[in-house]
């Protein structure tokens, strides 16, 4: 059981969470102004004066004041009117991850959503019991209104879970758990569907997995140097010491180690007439680096955001009001997508170019054609290459921005949103693609420093071949080549531990 407490979740934390699903709860220190909160917006919902979110309607509504009667049928009827998601179902541990989200937003004592909700949701978590969250309905703003709602519903009931491996009504998920649904009270409604945890979590898996193909990259980079026997001097650190910056320093570094030892290597230190490699192998850690670097960027916000309260109005106990604000728009969670989206691109790019610098026999300094000992009767690598040219040039339209996109909604009320949502959610497919583009690149070394033999490659990646090889064999003649790619690709994701090595590489970059 991992215990958070509000304001302090990390982004380790986070992953850790993401990836591993573990029952997560608050600290029992956060009942306090949880429950100081919920008494505040209680006082105020059995008075007569309107309150936006408390005894109004929402949004153009919120001239209609509500009769105290009807707080909880107007928070029922909010939560079921903005289940209006469409499209595939939102990944388990990515919705798990949107749940811990909302528990550390309400958990700051700002929502004035009470405790039972909060239990609700750690029960639900513990249990396995997962709302079906639809993809798409989100623009950023007013937070991800519909994602959200259909969280909310399955906490009273409605909408859908999985639960046991099945997709099923949410009434019968969670007494299938031992659970009963729940009724919200005053702003409760409103407190669970405001905010940015759709965006905000979409935007974590995605860095995440980012963080992981970076990583992966700086082997697969090294591994492709060795395989075209490419100059080390572009890794001195010098050379990222007189420019500064920190990615560029680490990458550079990390490859160093990983080269260490290389017969290949040091075959060609001398006499080499080659004055200079292309800039796909050059210039890695300049753009590998700067990668990194926009990563650490977007990760620092998606923290912040990932602690936030984001939900309108707030609570604010010690002033004894209740004020609306725009803490809702996630045009931070749009930026912060928009430059992981960007990084994701350029760590394809560059390493498609690598591939096609090994298949082509002019830049590879005497590789076969396409990395096969008898080309023409065989096309080897060819169009392994080819589909990575397809998948880095859709990860470049993927990366165009979403942030400066808007559109008025809600009768212009909302009239300036940050679709987010989409922004974060392209990243799952981007990430999908990059880590094909690291998969065929592996291949392609694996094959090349294979062809370099009895010259052997650096023990650190003598070992990523041997771990390749155990599910891969050598491309020695043509083959249906797609079961090969999809293994490959299981071995980048970490479906597979691919080696101590590439695990070791995580340590060194960080």
């Amino acid at each position: 059981m991992i215990v958070l407490q509000p304001g302090t979740a990390s982004l380790a934390l986070l992953e850790e969470i993401w990836r591993q699903g573990r029952p997560t709860r608050l600290a029992e220190t956060a009942r306090g102004p949880v429950d100081r909160a919920a008494e505040l917006v209680a006082r105020i919902a059995a008075g007569s004066a309107a309150v936006y979110g408390v005894n109004t309607g929402f949004g153009k509504l919120a001239s209609i004041k509500i009769d105290p009667a009807d707080t909880a049928t107007l928070q029922r009827n909010l939560v079921l009117s903005h289940c209006c998601g469409v499209g595939e179902p939102l990944d388990i541990a990515t919705s798990r991850l949107m749940m811990v989200l909302k528990l550390l937003s309400i958990g700051r004592g700002a929502s004035g959503v009470s405790w039972p909700v909060i239990a609700q949701i750690e029960a639900m978590l513990e249990m396995d019991v997962t709302p079906v969250i639809p993809v798409q309905g989100s623009v950023g703003a007013s937070g991800d209104l519909a994602p959200l709602a259909h969280m909310a519903a399955a906490l009273i009931g409605q909408g859908e879970v999985f639960f046991g491996g099945e997709r099923m009504p949410a009434s019968q998920g969670l007494a299938a758990a031992g659970l009963s649904a729940i009724t919200l009270g005053p702003k409760e409604g409103l407190g669970l569907i405001n905010g940015t945890q759709f965006s905000t979590a979409c935007a974590l898996a995605g860095l995440f997995e980012a963080k992981n193909s970076v990583l992966q990259s700086l082997v697969s980079a090294t591994l492709s140097t060795d395989a075209i026997m490419g100059s080390t001097a572009p890794l001195l650190a010098e050379i990222h010491e007189l420019r500064g910056h920190r990615g560029q320093i680490r990458v550079a570094g990390a490859m160093r180690q990983i080269i260490e030892g290389s017969q290949i290597r040091e075959s060609h230190k001398v006499g080499d007439a080659r004055v200079q490699d292309p800039y796909c192998i050059r210039c890695q850690p300049q753009v590998t680096g700067a990668a990194l670097d926009l990563l650490d960027s977007a990760g620092r916000t998606l923290e912040i955001e990932a602690n936030a309260v984001s939900d309108n109005p707030l609570v604010l106990v010690e002033r004894g009001e209740i004020v609306s604000g725009g803490n809702f728009h996630a045009e931070p969670v749009a930026f912060a997508a928009d430059l992981i989206a960007l990084a994701i691109a350029e760590i394809g790019a560059i390493a498609q170019r690598r591939v096609a610098v090994m298949v082509d026999p002019t830049l590879s300094f005497d590789l076969p054609p396409f990395l096969t000992s008898a080309p023409g009767l065989n096309s080897g690598m060819m169009i392994a290459e080819v589909t990575t040219a397809a998948l880095m040039s859709e990860n470049k339209h993927l990366a165009n921005p979403c942030s400066t996109d808007s559109t008025p909604t809600s009768a212009n009320q909302e009239d300036h949103v940050s679709m987010a949502a989409h922004g974060a959610r392209r990243l799952v497919r981007m990430n999908q693609n990059l880590s094909m583009i690291l998969a065929v690149e592996f291949l392609c070394g694996a094959q090349g420093v294979e062809f370099r033999a009895p010259l052997k490659t650096s023990p650190a990646l003598q070992n990523v071949v041997r771990a390749i090889r155990q599910s891969i064999m050598p491309l020695d003649i043509d083959r249906f080549m797609a079961p090969d790619l999809e293994r490959a690709c299981a071995l980048v994701k970490g479906a597979c531990s691919p080696s101590a090595t590439m695990r070791q590489i995580g340590q060194i970059a960080k």
